[in-house]
């Protein structure tokens, strides 16, 4: 499903990413849900677990897991 807004996130992201981030995954979230919404005959692949795959990977651009506090910070 879709998220309106970054609010609309699970907790657990919210706590991790900054919001420039959060804006990121919803975004390309979104987007994803959008155009593999015809996914659903590939079995082995959700459409919400593409959807979130290519969420990660647009925020991985940018940003890198600090692996002390678990928080997701901008890369240099």
């Amino acid at each position: 499903m879709p998220y309106r807004i970054v609010e609309d996130l699970p907790t657990n992201l919210r706590e991790i990413l900054p919001l420039h981030a959060q804006e990121i995954f919803v975004k390309t979230f979104n987007n994803a849900w959008q155009e593999y919404q015809d996914t659903n005959r590939l079995a082995e692949v959700s459409h919400e677990e593409i959807a979130f795959r290519t969420a990660w990977s647009a925020v991985k651009k940018k940003y890198v897991k600090n692996q002390r506090t678990g928080k997701w910070e901008l890369k240099d």
